[in-house]
């Protein structure tokens, strides 16, 4: 990797890790509060509506900003032709989610869903405004402007979703912080992107990008599906509860995986795009980063996974403990997520948005079989079932990396190995250890103790790089 790549690299990462974990860190500490005053059937609620806003959002994108990022000679055409379309689809699908409020609230049985609908729809709109500017800036790997964008927007929002929380709104805070950060990210937008639309708007532009991005929205819209179709069944065939138990937990789960995972993806996908047509730098480069991420987010799942108990006790009180063995098992199934984005990735990087859609259509339909499986055994057996799914995911992603810069599953996993390893030594030794003690507290301090020191005490002594690499970004910033 080049000096000046690296540098652009590093201090993309860094960006791009305050942007995350700031704003994810708030609104992590905003949501506990607020889950201490809620209930776990507000939050049951709120998950029915989020595949209908999921789905729709998919289609405000269209792959479009992926597009945007990935060409070469970008213009100011593109920019304008990408944005009238974005708000023109983003508009339709409000007024579709407007008028099927009736038929999703009958469908749940849950009459509030109608007006909630409503209300959660309008943030469709607002982020169909600031899709360029978003890309424009992840272009330039200037990802300080949308820290700056998203922590400011994520505190004024979460301060009045803990006032209405206090105030006995109920589920009415969690919808109302929603639609205020969606508005409040579009304003801040617009202020400090620096970038307006022009008056064109290019046919043959939107060909040119739509033929890309629209194979991206078709595989964008089957995860999106299959991501929330739990959500679907839980909410259909068990209580507002238990979807409650599921989503807190998987929203957990989600918190370092699903952030770390949009860090390097962000960053990711423009450096290699830079070096795509170089195979053997993008090759080394690839490893590095798959490593990377594995050192990074692995240990973090399986340290969870192991203290999910005093963790969920401690910080949500008892009310919330049918979320436990839920985190325990869905952290195991998101710790894989790096290393699927990192090989999809590539796929866009080298232009195979056709193979990143049949692949995602085999996913989906080897991973369905599998969820119709394990409902009717219950939640716990469909989270177990999702373990399966991503072992099985990461094989199927695999197989074309392999074959276009020859690093296949058994390469990939030789790689990282090592680091899989010493997790499984990690979640050995924090189970033993909290297994001495009785408060959540004192548990949660040890095992994270005894986690950190073993985990980085195995990297140490038998030298892995990544412990290297990591430090060198530490002192470099």
């Amino acid at each position: 990797m080049s000096s000046s790549l690296k540098h652009k690299t590093i201090h993309g990462i860094i960006w791009s890790s305050i942007e995350k974990f700031s704003v994810q860190g708030i609104q992590f500490v905003l949501q506990i509060l607020m889950a201490r005053i809620l209930l776990p059937e507000d939050y049951g609620t709120i998950a029915m509506l989020t595949i209908f806003i999921a789905i729709s959002q998919s289609f405000v994108d269209c792959g479009f900003s992926n597009a945007l990022i990935r060409k070469v000679n970008r213009t100011e055409t593109d920019y304008s032709t990408v944005f009238y379309f974005n708000i023109f689809v983003g508009l339709i699908f409000y007024f579709i989610l407007f008028f099927a409020s009736p038929l999703i609230a009958d469908f749940y049985y849950t009459p509030i869903l109608g007006p909630l609908t409503k209300v959660l729809g309008l943030s469709l709109f607002f982020n169909s405004l600031c899709v360029v500017q978003q890309a424009r800036l992840t272009i330039n790997l200037n990802f300080k402007t949308q820290a700056v964008i998203s922590l400011l927007s994520v505190l004024a929002s979460g301060a009045l979703g803990l006032w209405m929380a206090y105030s006995d709104y109920g589920v009415w805070a969690l919808a109302v912080q929603t639609v205020l950060q969606a508005a409040l990210r579009m304003i801040l937008f617009w202020g400090l992107a620096k970038w307006k639309p022009t008056q064109k708007f290019s046919k043959v532009s939107f060909k040119e990008m739509f033929g890309f991005g629209s194979k991206i929205l078709a595989s964008g819209l089957l995860d999106t599906i299959y991501k929330n179709i739990y959500t679907i069944i839980i909410g259909k065939c068990f209580s507002n509860t238990v979807l409650g138990y599921y989503s807190r937990a998987d929203q957990f789960a989600q918190f370092p995986s699903s952030n770390l995972t949009g860090i390097m993806q962000r960053v990711t996908f423009p450096v290699l795009s830079a070096i795509q047509n170089e195979d053997e730098r993008l090759r080394t480069n690839y490893r590095k980063f798959l490593r990377l991420s594995a050192f990074v987010i692995f240990p973090l799942m399986i340290g969870l996974s192991a203290l999910a108990a005093p963790f969920v006790e401690l910080l949500l009180t008892d009310k919330w403990a049918g979320a436990i063995p839920l985190l325990q098992v869905i952290c195991v199934a998101y710790m894989w997520y790096p290393i699927h984005a990192i090989n999809l990735n590539l796929l866009q990087v080298k232009g195979r948005s056709d193979l990143f859609l049949k692949l995602d259509v085999i996913k989906k339909i080897s991973s369905t079989i599998i969820l119709f499986i394990t409902v009717p055994i219950g939640v716990l057996a469909m989270c177990y079932g999702s373990i399966a799914i991503s072992v099985m995911a990461l094989v199927i992603n695999t197989y074309y990396t392999g074959k276009l810069i020859k690093i296949g599953f058994l390469t990939q996993m030789r790689d990282i190995l090592p680091i899989i390893a010493s997790c499984i030594l990690m979640f050995f030794l924090i189970t033993i250890a909290i297994s001495f003690f009785e408060h959540c507290l004192v548990k949660l301090i040890v095992g994270i103790v005894i986690g950190v020191m073993s985990y980085l005490s195995v990297a140490y002594f038998f030298r892995y790089t990544e412990l290297d690499e990591l430090l060198s970004i530490i002192k470099r910033k």
